[in-house]
């Protein structure tokens, strides 16, 4: 098994408090893997790890062979790790098409030249109209982001993510604040991404959860508690314990 990215003893403390202690978790290459647990588990903490926002107190962390540790953010995202959260910033006054070739532009080093007649960054408006595509928001080329509803202004962090050709995307509760219908649809659209790209996701919503992940870790208290299969998270009685609730999924 190809494993796209991995930690060992990966830990963070902050003074004598521990947010994460001794996490060493494996996530295989194409995989859809879930990382929950009650909040103050560690979740976020451990993507910031991941990602370089946060320095580990101790722990490595491996992009593919890569040893990134010490990298800083945006080394990391050179490499293949990209974060929602690190393209925080739509752009408002832009349609959606004119964000994500903006977008690749700055991957190539022409960020300041994207303005340029459209001829001439051709290959960036086409790699960009695919990537709404893969999202479903071709239809949304043109509108103004400012005017798009919330759940497609999440789906165009996700193509600004995708724009920077990602080997690893990890998720923070990119339903966060959606209406659960639209949040099942916008996973689907996650899932179906193309399985080059890895993506780890943090989600409270455990119906999205065990329909999405293909595996998932439980975090509590900063460690890891257990990790398997939906099927054998839902049967772990110390899952349902700490987080699930006695009567969750059987």
């Amino acid at each position: 098994m190809s494993v796209a990215l991995r930690t060992i003893g990966l830990s963070k403390s902050f003074g004598a408090f521990r947010a994460n202690a001794d996490v060493s978790l494996s996530f295989a290459a194409g995989a859809r893997h879930a990382l929950i647990g009650p909040n103050g588990a560690g979740k976020t903490t451990f993507i910031n790890l991941l990602t370089g926002v946060l320095p580990a107190s101790s722990g490595e962390v491996y992009l593919g062979d890569e040893k990134v540790s010490t990298l800083p953010q945006h080394a990391r995202v050179k490499l293949g790790m990209t974060r929602t959260f690190q393209i925080n910033t739509l752009f408002p006054g832009l349609t959606a098409l004119e964000s994500v070739v903006l977008a690749c532009c700055e991957r190539s080093g022409r960020g300041g030249v994207w303005w340029r007649p459209a001829l001439a960054e051709r290959a960036a408006i086409d790699e960009a109209g695919e990537i709404l595509s893969r999202l479903k928001l071709d239809r949304d080329a043109h509108t103004v982001t400012r005017e798009l509803p919330y759940g497609k202004q999440r789906l165009l962090e996700i193509a600004l993510a995708l724009a920077t050709r990602p080997k690893v995307l990890l998720l923070d509760e990119p339903a966060a604040g959606i209406p659960s219908a639209e949040s099942a649809e916008l996973f689907a659209v996650i899932a179906g991404l193309p399985r080059q790209v890895t993506i780890v996701f943090i989600e409270h919503d455990m119906d999205i959860v065990f329909r999405f992940a293909e595996r998932i870790t439980v975090m509590v208290g900063g460690t890891v508690l257990v990790e398997g299969t939906p099927d054998e998270i839902a049967r772990d009685r110390r899952v349902r314990e700490v987080y699930l609730g006695e009567a969750a999924h059987g």
